[in-house]
């Protein structure tokens, strides 16, 4: 014990805890001992259902401000109680003690004021799932096959397995490639980084086929498992999504038959010959990490046959470092450099050019669209799109 060692590398996902009165069902442990749920998130295809940010976001208020927000009342007698209020404030110096505060009188909070106040509350319940359970839930959830998406994740990791939770990142982009479905169709996609796997779900939907990729046998065996789970989601004939393994700090492909999520010459091939677009989802946390990616996205790109299009999603998290003696994001800094370095790359082989994306298109999926998802004050972009052009001639 002379040499005591402590950890504070836990990292917890929030997009669990922003769907509101929803359970989510712990299925298993994971090979490493952790929790694994099973959460729904449903599809809002219409505005009805809220399917723009805007609706999604009146729908938090008004749940939170059942009478409205703003300085608006939505009561039936707003006027009145407006005029109330007006009146009652003439009279707030015969409330005032002694001293000039304010005095308040207060009633004893009874039961049935504790259970009031609980029901305005958004709850999330863990429950273990027994066996014909999940059917139950699937009722619960009022959704049909077609417009729900199944994911199995963990709640909270070391660093190191950040990859096994949901980010708000994923999210965005997979707004974006339901947004610009006829952009994508019939394409074919390389995720790098696609942790759970829902955003190659989400292109898999409209893609023709999608490779998945990621790294660890544990992950990649979720990830495949939320692929088997999603496939009511799928045209058939179309929409293959294939899970594979691709580190990012080696130089090439895993083609070891004996390895699982291993990829075989023809899927090299195929990737090579038809790949048009290239994602990537909230990768960018390490420095090291940032550097391999783009590594591995030159190369990549370097190989493919035809021009392609990468959209890149993050979230600017934001830090005080003792270094700076400031709130900073340095692993976003480092990233927009790297990125400035790709774009200003002169080789005589190719060339990119990086476009800010809008992100006024719609919601589809509820989540919390924070500032750090997109362009601020301070001019952070969240969302890229990069283009790799003809080579130079």
């Amino acid at each position: 014990m002379d040499n005591a060692t402590f950890r504070s590398n836990t990292v917890l996902s929030d997009v669990h805890l922003h769907c509101p009165n929803k359970r989510h069902l712990m299925v298993r442990l994971n090979t490493v001992g952790q929790p694994v749920f099973l959460s729904y998130f449903k599809l809002l295809w219409n505005t009805e259902d809220s399917s723009s940010e805007k609706d999604v976001r009146e729908a938090t208020t008004e749940r939170e401000h059942p009478y409205g927000g703003g300085d608006v009342l939505c009561d039936k007698d707003g006027n009145n109680l407006k005029n109330e209020r007006e009146t009652n404030i003439e009279g707030v110096e015969a409330l005032l003690d002694d001293d000039g505060d304010l005095e308040v009188v207060r009633r004893p909070r009874s039961a049935s004021d504790l259970e009031a106040e609980d029901l305005l509350r958004d709850r999330v319940y863990p429950v273990i799932l027994m066996k014909g359970g999940e059917d139950a839930f699937e009722e619960e959830q009022g959704g049909t096959c077609s417009d729900v998406v199944k994911i199995e994740h963990t709640m909270a990791t070391p660093l190191e397995d950040v990859g096994k939770q949901v980010w708000r990142a994923a999210f965005l982009l997979a707004d974006y490639i339901l947004f610009q479905r006829d952009t994508f169709r019939c394409c074919s996609v390389l995720e790098l980084g696609g942790g759970t796997g829902i955003t190659s779900i989400i292109m898999g939907m409209v893609a023709k086929r999608v490779y998945c990729t990621d790294v660890g046998e544990d992950l990649l065996a979720m990830c495949e498992q939320n692929v088997a789970l999603n496939k009511h989601l799928m045209e058939p004939g179309r929409g293959e999504v294939k899970v594979k393994e691709l580190d990012w700090l080696k130089d090439e492909f895993c083609t070891d038959p004996e390895a699982p999520y291993s990829w075989s010459e023809e899927e090299i091939a195929d990737l090579h010959d038809h790949c048009t677009v290239i994602m990537a989802a909230d990768v960018f946390y390490d420095d090291d990490l940032t550097d391999a990616l783009f590594r591995t996205l030159y190369r990549i790109t370097h190989n493919l046959r035809n021009s392609c299009t990468v959209y890149i999603a993050l979230e600017k998290r934001l830090n005080f470092t003792l270094r700076h003696m400031d709130v900073t994001c340095e692993a976003y800094s480092h990233f927009r450099n790297t990125l400035n370095d790709l774009e200003n790359l002169q080789d005589g082989k190719m060339k990119y050019t990086v476009e800010p994306i809008k992100l006024d298109f719609c919601q589809f999926l509820v989540y919390e669209r924070i500032e750090q998802l997109q362009r601020g004050g301070s001019g952070c972009v969240i969302s890229f799109k990069v283009k790799k052009q003809s080579p130079l001639l």
